[in-house]
């Protein structure tokens, strides 16, 4: 799956590097940053190399992230305590890999571009992702590899459809219904009337029915309404699985809401303020860089300090829970935006203290107060995605692993959406009762955007709330919660 997607990801950036280097495909009259000479739109046949290249790297982006996490976690024994040892330092190290890259981005990438031309910057990921092809596949003939076996997303609307077909059938119909002690061969008469706990704790193929999420239970039900929705127990029985961990991933969407901050109001906060350090000017664009080194610094030392000595403590294998690790990570994103809105009132009344409100000089006070938030935020991260993934993939039932682990992406993609609806609905609803919007505007002095950071602060709390409240509630696939007493 990964070597597949990997040539996508490769000529979808070397189509924004042609793209990006020939002035015929660049749009006519472009200056980029002379407000005298705006570029025009693109059309035609350029328009579609752009969103085909944009496209294609989206496509290969999401389909590594989704894939490389789980290939990577199924290396490991997870029927030995140190084969599951090993598979979590492996998620924690993933994040640290995933750091390393991202620095080199904010870093070195940024200044080519800065100095040299989009282009270049480009030529570097490009020539980037032509190596890494090679070297995946120079250890192929290593790798465990999992059969494709069905598509699990296919396996679970059978099953919801099922059971909502089925649920209709028994109350439209006073006929008995089959038996779930036997198979279909062996079928037995029931009545409607007979209590429903004796049906699902009774056992179907050589397996159970389990008493929670009853309604799919009827998934089961013979005779099926169509041949095609004929379902087993093991179905049933995974798709509540992974309908058990929906909350959970539910409540890390906020998370990744404020972590869209981090590209964008903190960036432009930035931008406003002194950003020398010594006689060095920091790029705006490159502010990343802090959450990015404080996750690579915190990963190892979460690894071998934090985790053992939690091991020690609980008398646990794991240490640290998944949903424990998850639930930190929230909590710092809280006091992440609560630093993010204290920062943005001192940067303001210093703007107003200097009678730099309507000016575009760099206020007198350094971005490196903004860095406050980018480690808190860089922490939730490390906290949250690691956990994320690791539960997911412990959790998932086996055919469904890919699916669940790919969820931590699918947060962070619906954090950052979410994020642009938020400000959307905070503009309109804030300029419809008279009031300069919060967040609009040429001049980010004029904005209200610690109010914004409060928002974020106060919504975050209520999603903590939330994820508690599931996470109490959660019973762990396993015999005992995760981390088997060694």
């Amino acid at each position: 799956m990964v070597a597949c997607l990997l040539p996508p990801l490769f000529w979808g950036l070397l189509m924004l590097t042609i793209q990006a280097h020939k002035p015929s495909l660049k749009p006519p009259n472009c200056v980029i940053g002379n407000t005298d000479s705006p570029c025009d739109k693109i059309h035609g046949a350029d328009a579609v190399m752009l969103f085909a290249g944009l496209y294609l790297v989206a496509l290969g982006v999401g389909g590594i992230k989704g894939s490389l996490p789980p290939h990577g976690a199924e290396q490991f024994d997870e029927n030995t305590p140190e084969g599951r040892k090993q598979r979590s330092a492996f998620f924690n190290y993933f994040v640290f890999s995933l750091s390393c890259g991202a620095l080199i981005a904010v870093t070195f990438v940024v200044w080519i571009e800065d100095n040299k031309g989009w282009k270049w910057g480009l030529v570097v990921s490009t020539a980037s992702i032509l190596l890494s092809i090679p070297v995946f596949i120079l250890g192929s003939h290593k790798y465990r590899t999992k059969i494709p076996a069905g598509s699990p997303i296919t396996s679970m609307f059978k099953v919801l459809v099922a059971a909502i077909c089925n649920n209709c059938k028994a109350k439209n119909s006073t006929n008995a219904v089959r038996s779930m002690t036997t198979s279909p061969s062996h079928a037995t008469e029931r009545e409607d009337g007979e209590e429903e706990s004796k049906t699902t704790k009774e056992v179907v193929q050589g397996q159970t029915l389990t008493e929670n999420l009853k309604f799919l239970n009827k998934a089961v039900m013979e005779p099926a309404v169509h041949p095609m929705l004929e379902c087993t127990v093991k179905e049933v029985e995974e798709v509540k699985i992974v309908t058990r961990i929906l909350p959970i991933f539910m409540s890390t969407i906020m998370l990744n809401c404020c972590l869209a901050q981090l590209s964008t109001f903190s960036v432009q906060q930035s931008a406003t303020m002194s950003t020398m350090l010594g006689s060095f000017k920091v790029p705006p664009a490159s502010l990343p860089v802090f959450p990015v080194l404080f996750v690579m610094i915190l990963a190892p030392l979460y690894n071998h300090i934090i985790v053992p000595f939690a091991r020690k403590a609980t008398k646990t294998e794991m240490g640290i829970t998944h949903l424990q690790r998850i639930g930190t990570g929230l909590f710092l994103s809280i006091v992440a935006m609560a630093v993010a809105a204290l920062v943005e009132t001192k940067r303001k009344k210093t703007a107003f203290k200097f009678g730099l409100l309507d000016s575009a000089k760099p206020l007198p006070i350094t971005f490196l107060w903004v860095a406050l938030q980018y480690i808190f935020l860089g922490s939730a991260d490390l906290f949250t995605l690691a956990g994320m993934m690791e539960f997911f993939f412990t959790e998932a039932p086996w055919s469904m692993r890919s699916l669940a682990t790919a969820l931590s992406w699918a947060s962070l993609a619906m954090g950052y959406f979410l994020s642009t609806v938020l400000v959307s609905t905070i503009n309109k609803v804030t300029g419809a009762f008279g009031h300069t919007p919060w967040l609009l505007g040429a001049n980010l002095n004029h904005y209200h955007l610690e109010r914004f950071y409060w928002l974020m602060c106060v919504l975050s709390g209520l999603n903590f709330v939330h994820f508690l409240f599931w996470a109490n509630s959660y019973k762990y696939r396993c015999s005992t919660k995760p981390g088997y007493t060694s």
